[in-house]
């Protein structure tokens, strides 16, 4: 069976959906404010919506099921619903919308939910390399059933809040994040990077041999073989896609192996290099912090100080 390298990906940077406000309305209705969190989706699951932001010429027109995902935007103004009057400014709120949800009838209202994807900064780097300032992704679109659906089961969790809702919702959230960008990757012309190189049929079988053995010295011959191509060709093609020659590319992941294992876990920094292929603790010592900006123990010590800051806090709260 085949590796599933975007799983692993996902799984290396933590991607993590949360679901963040929400709301519904009957009639013209506006809503704007400002963005303080660099990746932010909103999904409209009944009714139509315009959408306006820092950074496009023309507004983007949000169909039942669409997905607007915001990276690095400073503001957002979303506007909605028909009818005569003015238009009901509803003010965005970074609150569990299920109070304000419960109960809609979206056969007759504009119901729209928000929320936001975290990565750790590795994952940072990726996703927000690869998306653009702002990603349409169309529920009416060949391929789209699965974000569709997603978005109609999240809401429904969130109206009903049935036994395990809180559970189920996190679990939708997630699986929404994999279906946009699932589908934003069908949907676009990618650019150059992991994204646009993880669709990529002919180069699939090479990623396949690094993934299962990051630690093996592979070369140019033996992963040009494995995708059935020349050596130049494959270098070529490997280049154009993932924006970085196949053993620079090989390096990254080892770098992500890397800080996945010394978040979780207790591994020495000696045995750590060995697994992935370098010749010595300092070679990998060197290659973490050009990669990283802090030396692999160092790493290790930051992020164990963040986790246990996190629990405080929640604790606290």
């Amino acid at each position: 069976m085949d590796r599933d390298q975007l799983s692993e990906v996902f799984d290396l940077v933590e991607v993590r959906g949360v679901l963040s406000g929400g709301f519904s309305a009957r009639g013209p209705w506006v809503s704007r404010g400002a963005l303080g969190t660099p990746l932010k989706f909103f999904a409209v699951v009944s009714g139509r919506a315009r959408l306006r932001t820092d950074g496009i010429g023309s507004p983007v027109e949000l169909a039942p099921g669409d997905v607007a995902l915001l990276n690095h935007r400073s503001w957002l103004e979303l506007e909605g619903g028909t009818g005569d009057g003015p238009r009901r400014e509803i003010l965005p709120e970074e609150n569990a919308p299920s109070t304000d949800l419960l109960g809609v009838d979206v056969d007759t209202e504009d119901v729209v939910v928000g929320g936001r994807v975290d990565l750790n900064p590795t994952g940072r780097a990726l996703l927000e390399h690869a998306l653009p300032p702002v990603g349409h992704v169309r529920a009416a679109a060949a391929g789209s059933d699965g974000l569709r659906a997603t978005v109609h089961r999240l809401f429904d969790e969130v109206r009903t809040r049935r036994i395990g809702a809180e559970f189920a919702i996190r679990q939708h959230v997630q699986l929404l994040v994999l279906e946009m960008v699932r589908a934003y990757a069908h949907q676009a012309e990618l650019p150059p990077g992991w994204l646009r190189l993880l669709t990529d049929e002919r180069l699939r079988p090479a990623i396949g041999l690094m993934h299962a053995e990051p630690g093996r010295p592979w070369g140019l011959e033996e992963l040009a073989r494995a995708a059935a191509m020349s050596r130049t060709s494959f270098a070529e093609r490997f280049r154009t896609v993932a924006g970085v020659p196949p053993l620079a590319y090989l390096g990254r992941w080892r770098m992500l192996l890397a800080q996945q294992a010394l978040r979780d876990g207790d591994v020495r920094v000696g045995a750590l290099a060995a697994e992935l292929g370098y010749t010595s603790e300092s070679a990998f010592s060197t290659a973490f912090k050009r990669e990283v900006g802090v030396s692999p123990l160092r790493y290790r010590q930051r992020v164990r100080t963040q986790g246990l800051g996190a629990v405080a806090q929640r604790a606290g709260a």
